[in-house]
């Protein structure tokens, strides 16, 4: 063994020693005059499921009443564009009728194009 190890052996051991009391030093001490924390009392399986019921109810009637006012408005755009359909449909079937009644005598459509 060479000196410089006889030497470096016991100066590591020292550091060894003295950082684990150190540590043992740095550590708090527990404290017994420590309260915890007041906790809620958990609610009761009843309590939850009366809860999540109330929820459930408020979102069913929320997304109802939204259905119904989309329902609603669906129909009225519905309504609009089938009277607009019908409307069109009877007045190509007036212009047919005015053509049709300009060739025939006698009729209302035939004099008003007889007097210009």
């Amino acid at each position: 063994m060479t000196s410089s190890f006889i030497r470096t052996v016991p100066a590591i051991l020292a550091l060894g020693i003295a950082s684990i009391g150190f540590s043992a030093v740095a550590q708090p001490a527990t404290s017994t005059t420590t309260v915890a924390p007041a906790v809620a009392p958990e609610p009761t399986v009843t309590e939850k499921v009366k809860d999540g019921s109330k929820k459930a109810y408020k979102a069913t009637k929320r997304t109802a009443k939204k259905a119904g006012h989309a329902t609603g408005n669906a129909a009225k755009k519905t309504g609009n564009a089938v009277a607009g359909v019908g409307h069109k449909a009877a007045n190509g079937m007036r212009t047919a009728g005015h053509k049709i009644g300009e060739k025939i005598p006698g009729t209302a459509e035939h004099d008003a194009v007889k007097k210009p």
